[in-house]
């Protein structure tokens, strides 16, 4: 039993540097958190040379309760990744209801005046379902970062234009720069206590999306999920876990104060 959990720390140390070059020469060096991969194989493979090392010096009580400590950590970790991950899962299964008010894009990155991949798969997405409710309205929401040539609202709009969904259908919120601010500044644009809401965002997206706008008042929202990368998913559900975590955090911070 010992052995295999020393050769386990030691695979999947390996497995996380490699998994980390492999995001990193897809999506890039700037790839947001992939540090968290080399974290967790330096972890592992700390972990592996302790256990190695306690079980070369039985005596050395310092050792073993630092072994058992990282295994605790561990597992807290993997129970929480489990129950919130399974959530965000959930959530790439989403059905759109047809005929909403109104359709919410979130936006992505921007390269420089050229939507990325991500951005690429909602907006197609977008206008799949545009083209199968005529009557539904999108707001594209999304400001300019500054390596970003220009909105990420523009470039949606441009390209949704291109692809035949006529541009007086379309509004633009151009100010936001996270999730929060797009759904918050998409509201002033719409009733969202009284309209039937759609948010498209990639697939890993939809649930933090979904549990921010019930926050925020939506009362009748629906997701419209967009696929993603295949290979870039386990970096993307982790993310997301992060990012989940962040905001119930913030929540709790928030409420705290009040």
């Amino acid at each position: 039993m010992r052995h295999c959990l020393q050769t386990g720390c030691l695979v999947l140390g390996i497995l996380c540097f490699i998994y980390y070059i492999g995001i990193t020469a897809y999506a890039g060096i700037r790839t947001s958190l992939s540090w968290l991969w080399i974290l967790g194989g330096l972890f592992f493979l700390l972990l592996w040379r302790l256990q190695i090392r306690a079980a070369a010096h039985p005596q050395e009580a310092a050792l073993r309760y630092a072994v058992k400590g990282m295994f605790a950590f561990l597992i807290v970790c993997v129970v929480v990744i489990v129950l919130v991950g399974s959530r965000i899962v959930a959530g790439m299964y989403a059905q759109p209801e047809a005929g909403l008010d109104y359709v919410i894009v979130l936006g992505a990155q921007v390269r420089g005046e050229r939507p990325s991949r991500a951005l690429r798969r909602r907006l197609d997405r977008a206008a799949e379902y545009a083209r199968a409710n005529p009557e539904t309205l999108l707001i594209l929401s999304g400001g300019q970062g500054p390596d970003e040539g220009i909105s990420e609202a523009e470039c949606m709009r441009r390209c949704l234009t291109e692809q035949g969904i006529a541009e007086e259908r379309l509004l633009l919120e151009d100010r936001s720069t996270s999730t929060r601010e797009n759904l918050s500044f998409s509201a002033k644009l719409l009733d969202k206590e009284a309209d039937s809401v759609g948010i498209v965002t990639n697939s890993f997206h939809i649930y933090r999306a979904m549990m921010l706008a019930r926050r925020q008042g939506y009362a009748h929202t629906s997701g419209i999920p967009a696929s993603a990368d295949p290979g870039m998913q386990p970096h993307n559900v982790l993310r997301e876990v992060c990012g989940v975590l962040a905001e119930e955090l913030l929540d709790l911070c928030n409420h705290s104060r009040g």
